[in-house]
């Protein structure tokens, strides 16, 4: 494995091993630490890559529980080849994944859902998942402190939250989204229009976010998610 986007390689080769059964669905991986002396890699490459299979939808991780499987192999064929026999042939070429989305077009989709996934989160997380939800923030804080080009613990922040909502479709959805972040296109755009302070702002927008959504102030949670996000759009609009 090369140094060179090293999460990458974690993730295609967790992904092979629950392809190949060697991680059935349901079942747990091995610890983090397991995982990065299997394949001489660090901790933190290990974390990246397990995260990055959350926002794909392929584990699920449950703090102080461990990471678990949510997709096997025939999920991952389902979707490759165009779904069940049990949908109208008429319908598939209209329900095939779209590989063309742009990083605006999540970005405007993020803005129509997030907030109210904010507001759901702010009335209905548990303790448990407002804990989950600050250990993403301060995920984030050392992603920043470290000068990351990751953002990792920003995507998980995004994540928590929408878990805490109490809706698997949304939370689905969103992870989706999140995923259409990885690719080289958004990547890109970042790199060329993200200024040097943007880290820090995002990181104070989440706070103000977490805040509203400990004190379960559903309305304050919704605002802030819709500024923070606005706030983000204008930047990569180059508006601000």
């Amino acid at each position: 494995m090369t140094q060179t986007r090293l999460y990458q390689n974690i993730f295609n080769k967790i992904q092979d091993d629950i392809k190949n059964g060697i991680y059935q669905l349901g079942s747990k991986l091995p610890p983090e630490r397991d995982l990065a002396q299997q394949l001489g890699v660090s901790r933190t490459s290990v974390r990246e890559a397990i995260i990055a299979l959350e926002v794909n939808g392929i584990v699920e991780v449950k703090l102080g529980s461990g990471v678990y499987v949510i997709k096997d192999q025939q999920d991952q064929d389902l979707e490759q080849t165009g779904f069940n026999t049990n949908i109208h042939p008429l319908l598939i070429p209209h329900l095939k994944e779209d590989s063309a989305v742009t990083p605006f077009e999540v970005l405007e989709a993020r803005l129509q859902i997030e907030p109210y996934l904010a507001e759901l989160a702010a009335k209905h997380r548990t303790d448990e998942q407002l804990e989950e939800i600050k250990e993403a923030f301060f995920m984030n804080v050392r992603d920043n402190l470290e000068h990351s080009s990751e953002h990792i613990g920003d995507r998980l922040f995004h994540i928590r939250i929408a878990e805490a909502s109490q809706n698997s479709a949304f939370s689905f959805f969103l992870k989706y989204l999140l995923g259409k972040q990885y690719t080289e296109l958004f990547s890109r755009m970042r790199s060329l229009y993200t200024p040097e302070d943007m880290p820090l702002r995002s990181q104070h927008e989440h706070q103000e976010i977490m805040a509203a959504i400990q004190s379960q102030d559903g309305a304050a949670a919704y605002k802030a998610m819709q500024k923070h996000l606005q706030n983000v759009i204008n930047i990569f609009s180059r508006k601000v």
